[in-house]
């Protein structure tokens, strides 16, 4: 389709061009560290899970106990495949033994106390045994991609834009009893939202969970309790039912990791979200991002990304030229990460002020203007909640307006907004009526976006191709001073970050020269792009 909005190639060419420079300039940086939480993606990955007597996790423990005698810069692999050669453990049994004080990974035969290799032989059957731990691990991810495929061929799935709901009680059991009635009700992605403050804890919490607030604690036995749930009501309906959680945080590529080996679908997988909204330090959450979107491209999961937060704090009107910026970044990195346009959910809101005139037709604009230029992502359209007042019946029409915008430009991931934002977190009823709505206004607009033609003069084309204009100054400012000083001028979302403040940054370590980390290896080959360093 052409552009109805007559954006300039060259215009969007040149911003692309831009974004490469700051994606690159930002992998270059990343290429020669690690962080604690990579380290520990590589022991879930390897099989290790489960707590120790404190209820600390066991990829914490074993990570910690490594670090903390200084052996960690080149990585968590060497020290534990030769503690599994060495004392013929297993993956499970190692992990549990560290834990008691049984063993100390430092000063077993085979590798050196600052986690070198004793000799070549030795070095040799970790090698063999380490690849061999990483092919199993992407076997399983492999596998799960293919039964999501199965059911996808099997049951069918609903339209774009999918109609995406979220669940968030705080209890597992109470989250399934409402995702299996939104399915029931027409809604393609369920949500389970996080846990408040979840994203700011450096592990992953254990089991099924009750008592979250605000939310629902991301854990692995949590997703399996819910991709049982789905999968359930999915036969039952005859529609596959996706199932999205939160990657992002400090624990961003082990989240990853456990919904991959879970199938989850659909990852809220954003650097710049937790930089500028939990002030996660951005060194470790950028070098985090990086390796958990190489599992989820891997993984086949869409990934969203949190533009759409940028206007809760900045101006809709004023600020819809980062948001497009930073679409643009995102697709680059993301791409640096071998994740496809396929998967990339890039993140925007219907956020402007109602009271504004034509505040429909710049909200048109901005949608249609991304749906043009990523024209193969599934964009990721957030409803409005800034300027929700708790007046229900007002809000019901705001949401109606924004389906009717999405719907109209192709969006591929609809968050249904609910008639009492702004009041509690929606009832079963009140999702029931967001559903109901979203549905008909999908369904009786589906092709209005082929019907339409805009006057190459008018509101909406001035209004796109000016956002688009002030995109590519912003680009290429960034190009001068990088994404960190970018960062740290407050560019985005009018909230300022400093590279070395934020949480987190103690987990963040240079590679040592003999780094090993077979499964990031292995995930390189399988997405084919380019090496570490």
């Amino acid at each position: 389709m052409t552009s109805q909005l007559y954006l300039d190639e060259h215009q969007i060419r040149r911003a692309r061009a831009a974004a490469a420079a700051i994606a690159d300039d930002v992998v270059t940086f990343i290429s020669d560290k690690t962080t604690i939480a990579i380290e520990r993606t590589v022991l879930r990955l390897y099989g290790l899970d489960g707590v120790d007597a404190d209820y600390v996790p066991l990829p914490n423990v074993v990570v910690d106990h490594v670090h903390e005698r200084g052996g960690l810069a080149n990585g968590i692999t060497r020290p534990f495949v030769n503690g599994l050669l060495q004392t013929g453990q297993s993956v499970q049994g190692l992990g549990e033994a560290v834990a008691a004080g049984q063993v100390d990974l430092l000063t077993l035969p085979g590798i050196r106390a600052d986690g070198e290799p004793a000799d070549d032989d030795a070095e040799a059957a970790i090698q063999v045994r380490a690849r061999s731990l990483a092919t199993a691990a992407l076997e399983r991810m492999r596998a799960n991609r293919r039964r999501r495929d199965e059911y996808l061929t099997q049951l069918g799935e609903g339209p774009q834009p999918y109609v995406y709901v979220i669940v968030a009680t705080g209890n597992i059991y109470e989250d399934v009893i409402q995702a299996r009635a939104a399915a029931r009700q027409g809604a393609d992605i369920i949500a389970v939202i996080r846990s408040t403050g979840q994203s700011l804890i450096d592990y992953v919490p254990f089991g099924a969970t009750t008592e979250g607030f605000g939310g629902t604690y991301a854990t692995q036995e949590n997703f399996r309790i819910m991709r049982a749930a789905l999968d359930e009501v999915g036969a039952e309906v005859g529609r596959y039912i996706r199932l999205c959680n939160y990657c992002s945080g400090l624990c961003m590529p082990e989240i990853a990791a456990m919904g991959a080996l879970e199938r989850l679908d659909v990852m809220l997988n954003d650097a710049l979200y937790g930089i500028l909204f939990r002030d996660i330090n951005m060194q470790r959450t950028l070098i985090d991002q990086h390796f958990s979107r190489m599992i989820n491209a891997f993984a086949g999961v869409i990934i969203n990304t949190g533009e759409d937060n940028y206007l809760t704090t900045a101006d809709a009107v004023e600020a819809a030229h980062t948001v497009l910026a930073s679409q643009f970044v995102n697709e680059q990195l993301a791409l640096r990460s071998g994740l496809p346009a396929g998967q990339m959910g890039l993140g925007h809101a219907f956020e402007m002020n109602p009271d504004l005139e034509d505040g429909f037709l710049l909200e048109w604009a901005q949608a249609l203007m991304a749906r043009e230029i990523f024209a193969d992502a599934p964009l990721k359209y957030m409803p409005p909640t800034k300027h929700m007042t708790g007046n229900i019946f007002r809000g019901h029409i705001q949401d109606a307006m924004f389906n009717l915008i999405g719907v109209a430009t192709g969006q591929g991931i609809q968050l249904l907004g609910m008639m009492t934002e702004a009041i509690h977190t929606p009832l079963i009823h009140d999702r029931q009526l967001a559903i109901e709505s979203a549905r008909y206004i999908f369904h009786n607009a589906r092709h209005l976006r082929e019907e339409i033609q805009f006057a190459p003069e008018g509101r909406m084309v001035r209004r796109a191709q000016e956002v688009l204009g002030q995109a590519v100054e912003l680009l290429d400012q960034m190009v001068g001073k990088g994404l960190f000083a970018t960062l740290s001028e407050g560019l985005f979302a009018d909230v300022r970050r400093s590279p070395t403040g934020g949480k987190g940054l103690r987990g963040v370590l240079e590679r040592g020269p003999r780094y090993l980390n077979p499964v990031e290896e292995a995930l390189r080959r399988e997405l084919a792009i380019g090496g570490s360093r």
